[in-house]
């Protein structure tokens, strides 16, 4: 089924390629740059474009920290749970690499 506004999208369009609204467009006659993800491709590069970083980068900066509050602890109480939770977050981040490539 089409958009319920196909036509009218369709109508706006005509009437700005009849004003000549595409004409001189920044990179016009120019191939478009190769994409990976077509489907994502808009979603991808806001993402990028704003600093946002994939959920496997910011996990293993958590994973940095976990390591430096290891390093600077004595508590051997403290010490064990923070293996553990490096332990989860290698997990996590594996899991966050594997979905990030599909």
């Amino acid at each position: 089924m089409d958009h319920p506004l196909i036509d009218l999208i369709n109508a706006r369009i005509a009437e700005a390629e009849a004003r000549g609204d595409f004409d001189d467009l920044p990179g016009a006659g120019k191939p478009l740059p190769e994409c990976d993800d077509p489907e994502n491709a808009l979603l991808n590069r806001l993402v990028r474009e704003n600093g946002a970083v994939p959920e496997f980068v910011s996990l293993s900066r958590e994973l940095q920290m976990l390591r430096e509050e290891l390093r600077e602890t004595g508590d051997r109480t403290r010490r064990r749970d923070i293996m553990k939770e490096m332990s989860m977050m290698d997990a996590r981040i594996e899991i966050a690499r594997k979905a990030w490539r599909k």
